[in-house]
């Protein structure tokens, strides 16, 4: 980590003294400058900061924030402005070396995510690990590894896709623009009020669409919606952990095909910025039906120029998740 920390550091350097003073400086004196990793985190600043802010997110159209890293330009860009805002829950690897190598800088850093009390990989798995137990008992001793090493000591970050819980990063994110710019207490909590009323009424649509469903059950290509199970009772069933790069062995690849189709699992669906070759496998296999459900980790060009937002794109996954469990 140190030697990665000062990779960052000297690439910084370099990248400020190439540019110069930087001809760049577009935002003007008189708003906050904000950069932010995930989407969703971009959303709750422009929506509580207003005109006061101008907020854009490091991580670009399509891309995947579990694999995402920061150019020298990007790091410069943060160690100008007056707020980097990121999760600070174990979804970007690279925010302990840029913390690191910024912390001179004038920027202040928020990690959003303080304070909520996140889900263990062990618990997002629990489902499998239940269905399963008489399979798990025979494993050989280097099989067991594996798994223990695949399933267990990490946290589920993705709790943006909680409309609740997506209060508590908005909430913190309001603290922390109203320690920037104190003059604008007012209307941050104001807006901030105003975007909790969203969210809770996103969440009624949830709890409609799920107990008017058919079955709880969906296939997804990647473990990304656990926080949906404890809030509205849905199972995920996963091809991929947590990280798309997290891929099952050979046996719980059976597993997965097996239970999909104990379910009856009709459709599998893959996300908007992750490719995943194991998830084809699994879709061919018990012949599923592909859907599109949304991550938010980061917008499409299509997502763009559709102008939509974490709203719209929330309704569009409810919509989805309808058609999955009917």
């Amino acid at each position: 980590m140190k030697l990665k920390s000062m990779i960052f550091t000297l690439i910084m350097i370099i990248s400020i003294f190439l540019s110069g003073c930087s001809e760049e400086q577009s935002v003007s004196d008189d708003k906050i400058s904000i950069y932010t990793t995930i989407y969703p985190l971009e959303f709750f600043t422009e929506k509580i900061g207003g005109e006061h802010i101008s907020v854009s997110s490091i991580i670009p159209p399509g891309a995947d924030a579990h694999t995402f890293e920061p150019t020298a330009r990007t790091m410069t860009q943060i160690a100008e402005a007056d707020g980097f805002i990121y999760t600070g829950i174990g979804l970007e690897g690279f925010v302990d070396a840029v913390t690191e190598s910024l912390s001179k800088e004038k920027v202040a850093f928020i990690a959003a995510g303080d304070g909520i009390d996140l889900h263990s990989e062990e618990v997002v798995q629990d489902h499998e690990e239940d269905d399963h137990a008489h399979e798990e008992e025979n494993h050989d001793h280097e099989e067991s590894a594996s798994h223990d090493d695949h399933d267990h000591g990490d946290v589920d970050p993705h709790v943006w896709i909680d409309p609740i819980l997506s209060i508590s990063l908005a909430e913190n994110i309001k603290e922390a623009l109203i320690k920037l710019a104190p003059e604008h207490t007012e209307e941050f909590e104001q807006s901030f009020l105003a975007l909790k009323e969203e969210l809770e009424a996103l969440d009624q649509e949830f709890q409609q669409a799920v107990s008017s469903a058919a079955h709880h059950e969906i296939l997804v290509s990647h473990a990304a919606y656990g926080y949906w199970e404890s809030r509205y009772g849905i199972e995920q069933i996963s091809v991929t952990g947590l990280s798309p790069t997290q891929e099952p062995s050979q046996r719980q690849l059976q597993t997965i095909i097996e239970t999909a189709k104990e379910h009856d699992i009709k459709y599998i669906l893959f996300e908007q910025n992750v490719t995943g070759k194991v998830a084809e496998v699994v879709k061919k296999e018990i012949g599923a039906e592909a859907l599109m459900l949304h991550n938010l980790e980061s917008l499409t060009d299509d997502d763009l120029q559709n102008n939509e937002d974490y709203l719209s794109l929330m309704r569009k996954n409810i919509e989805t998740l309808q058609k999955a469990m009917k």
